[in-house]
């Protein structure tokens, strides 16, 4: 039997970028999917463009909310188009993202092959040439993990918590729907920043996940996205310890101990992780005798190369 992938796209105020990523659903070269454009409580035009797809392809657009239009958060938008989804097979592509055409053949293919993987997914373009003006190469931001092969649980969730392996971009993953229901979905608590984490989080934990090697999807970096917007709030940062990680933390490791998870590997990076949170003095000075060394290192490497050129032109 042909599986049936169900696409799910959240927005919230997207009308920019909407039209391109359906656009990038319709030019898939798999036939068999259908496309859930979940509106999380938009006042702008995006409204009016999720319906008119769903009005022109009726018979596979379907256009949701939630009661009475309400803003409820990503995690909550998301489940709300599980929650109606027919497929077995579930991917998200969010509204200011979009797919290669191949996406989908190449991903369902991979799920056919390899039947125990609850998950496939791989590297994703950070794509900031849409815009002529950004003045940034694209980047290919990989897993961190060897590519075209099958890893089990938890074998990916250690490196996730000691950031040493990366979670996927939402619009990179298909997964299996009961990956999705397993896991209990998206967590509705997070209603922006580590939402993706704290299901990949979980996911990581339980099914065996397939990591492919080639890149489907581009992953559109601009100014209102919502780790934008936290980096300008001050919640997030990408290099150094923020509120929004400690939350994400604090939250997995409860629920590691709601599910009893006692492998020694998945404890310890726990406690790993949330080591500087908990001792934020001790944490600091850490970093700045790294830094220290860090930067001793690199003077000592520019005095040794001095050092050779000179006795090079001495010899001269």
């Amino acid at each position: 039997m042909t599986p049936v992938v169900s696409v799910v796209t959240i927005f919230l105020d997207a009308e920019r970028f909407l039209d391109e990523a359906v656009e990038s659903v319709f030019a898939q070269t798999y036939p068999h999917w259908e496309l859930l454009l979940v509106d999380d409580g938009s006042s702008d035009g995006s409204t009016a463009i999720a319906r008119k797809w769903a009005r022109r392809h009726a018979d596979r657009v379907r256009y949701l909310a939630h009661p009475g239009g309400a803003n409820r958060g990503m995690s909550a938008a998301r489940n709300l188009g599980v929650a109606h989804a027919r497929g077995d097979l579930v991917a998200f592509l969010d509204a200011d993202d979009v797919w290669l055409p191949g996406k989908l053949a190449a991903q369902v293919q991979l799920a056919g092959d390899h039947p125990e993987a609850g998950m496939i997914c791989g590297p994703t373009l950070y794509w900031h040439s849409w815009r002529a003006a950004a003045g940034r190469a694209d980047e290919l931001r990989e897993l961190g993990v060897p590519t075209d092969t099958l890893i089990d649980p938890p074998r990916l969730l250690p490196g996730l918590l000691r950031e040493e392996v990366n979670a996927p971009a939402t619009c990179t993953a298909l997964l299996r729907r009961e990956t999705v229901e397993r896991v209990g979905g998206f967590e509705e608590s997070f209603r922006g920043m580590f939402e993706d984490r704290a299901f990949f989080a979980k996911v990581y934990r339980t099914v065996p996940v397939y990591v492919a090697g080639a890149c489907h999807d581009r992953y559109r970096q601009h100014a209102d996205s919502a780790s934008a917007r936290a980096v300008r709030a001050g919640t997030f940062s990408p290099v150094e310890l923020s509120p929004a990680h400690r939350v994400f933390l604090e939250w997995f490791d409860g629920y590691l101990r709601r599910a009893g998870e006692r492998r020694p590997e998945v404890t310890a990076a726990m406690a790993a992780a949330l080591w500087p949170y908990r001792h934020p003095l001790r944490a600091r000075a850490r970093r700045w005798v790294h830094r220290g060394r860090s930067r001793a290192g690199r003077w000592r490497r520019r005095l040794t190369a001095g050092r050779g050129r000179a006795g090079t032109g001495a010899r001269r």
